[in-house]
């Protein structure tokens, strides 16, 4: 039975979340909001930066200062550029695992596939690098998954996806696909791996050696 693994970027492939969410968080707290990096991944990870914002805005009893949000990608970008990682093993996995793949992640799509290059990873993709700027609706709604899987040819049934945030590990299973929660990022979160189970991830790993052997155990199960 052709399957397919689509995997999520920040945090699953890319080393990420914790430099986002420090600026994040950073930058709340100097203009009074106190925020940690570990509270802010927490309640934001995996959920587009255009939905946290405004949520965060709606939730903040004031404006926020002119150009706040600018700022704040742009001490991201900068620190990208010199701090940027792959997931240890990330590359080895993909490629022992083979067959037919996507990315789908909740970044903008220029800077998620500038993350990808940047991190070596992004030639194991080739043109199936796909956003949910792309779709009518992000993540926790499995809209980026289901069109990851039509873009690639697989049913959603016959697909699997490696997340890391509780977001995700519920997109994919609305999308009726299985899930394999990772914890491996330095995100900060506290009791991940119990977090992605209860959300519907068949299982946690926490390093990417480990999702070959993941990955046949599920095949296991679908087929």
């Amino acid at each position: 039975m052709e399957h397919a693994i689509i995997y999520d970027c920040d945090g699953t492939l890319i080393d990420s979340e914790h430099i986002a969410g420090s600026v994040c968080a950073e930058a709340l707290t100097s203009i009074g909001i106190p925020m940690t990096m570990e509270r802010f991944n927490t309640r934001f990870n995996g959920i587009p930066a255009v939905r946290t914002w405004e949520i965060l805005r709606s939730e903040i009893p004031f404006p926020l200062p002119e150009g706040f949000n600018e700022a704040i990608n742009a001490e991201i970008y900068r620190r990208f550029e010199i701090e940027l990682q792959p997931i240890d093993g990330a590359a080895e996995a993909i490629a022992t695992i083979g067959g037919n793949r996507a990315v789908a992640s909740s970044t903008r799509l220029p800077q998620l596939k500038a993350n990808l290059e940047r991190t070596g990873l992004a030639s194991l993709f080739g043109p199936h690098i796909y956003s949910a700027t792309q779709v009518a609706r992000g993540k926790p709604s499995p809209d980026v998954f289901l069109f990851a899987a039509s873009q690639i040819g697989v049913d959603p049934v016959h697909a699997i996806v490696i997340e890391d945030s509780v977001a995700g590990v519920t997109a994919g299973r609305r999308a009726g696909m299985r899930v394999i929660g990772f914890h491996g990022a330095s995100n900060g979160i506290v009791d991940l791996d119990a977090k992605l189970v209860e959300a519907g991830a068949a299982f946690v790993i926490s390093h990417m050696r480990e999702l070959p052997d993941a990955v046949e155990r599920l095949l296991g199960r679908i087929e």
